[in-house]
């Protein structure tokens, strides 16, 4: 996997997570379905985890599996998705008058952090080119 190819990967995530949060706040699905919120930061995760594959590997895409670029990858996803929630909670307390909701801010920081870690198995399993689907020719 070049950079390119992981560049037009970001590109279509982000834009698939776009359309997916401007649907879901047209039809009101964020307060309609209750787990709709996961989902979305399980793709968040996914997004933030390939962005830092994608920024370490600046000159090429060479890395190799070690458990400091793990770190590194988990660690900027959760500074991000700790922010994120901070922002959350914040703007809920201040603007919104909502409820700070322990459980949910877990939720979210752990499927961030799945999404990540799905990010580095998805990473390492495109670039050593193993393929899991076969096509059976008839």
């Amino acid at each position: 996997m070049d950079r390119k190819r992981l560049f037009k990967t970001l590109a279509r995530l982000i834009v698939l997570i776009f359309i997916l949060n401007y649907i879901a706040t047209k039809l009101y699905w964020y307060v309609s379905i209750w787990y709709f919120d996961m989902p979305m930061h399980f793709l968040g995760g996914l997004f933030l985890g390939l962005s830092m594959i994608w920024i370490l590997s600046y000159k090429d895409l060479s890395l190799e599996l070690s458990l400091k670029l793990i770190f590194k990858i988990l660690l900027g996803v959760l500074i991000i998705g700790v922010s994120w929630e901070i922002f959350e909670i914040l703007f809920n307390n201040i603007i919104a008058q909502m409820l700070f909701n322990t459980l949910d801010t877990i939720s979210d920081i752990f499927f961030d952090l799945a999404g990540g870690t799905f990010a580095i198995f998805y990473f390492f399993y495109l670039k050593n080119g193993i393929i899991l689907i076969t096509k059976n020719t008839v």
